[in-house]
């Protein structure tokens, strides 16, 4: 079994959320030394995609752990999601 990487994380997201943009960074050194560390990998998601358009913060946020249901599995410990519509501008 390969390692999670943000590469993989991203495939994941591009294939299930057909994103405009999407960005994946590894924060995994910044979370050195704390318990969740041994778990898994951290990482901060930025997707944008028009099927989060209607939907809530919390959809969104279940639609983008759905996509990557299968690598939590695999030693994914965290994720920072921020989801948006093309429409709507970067925080």
């Amino acid at each position: 079994m390969a390692a999670v990487t943000a590469a993989r994380v991203e495939a994941a997201l591009r294939s299930a959320l057909q994103p405009t943009a999407v960005e994946v960074q590894d924060d995994s050194h910044l979370h050195a030394g704390h318990a969740g560390a041994l778990e898994g990998r951290h990482f901060t998601v930025r997707v944008t995609s028009p099927c989060f358009a209607g939907l809530s913060r919390v959809a969104r946020h279940r639609l983008v752990y759905d996509a990557v249901r299968s690598l939590v599995a695999e030693g994914i410990h965290a994720l920072a999601i921020e989801a948006r519509t093309p429409a709507e501008p970067s925080r």
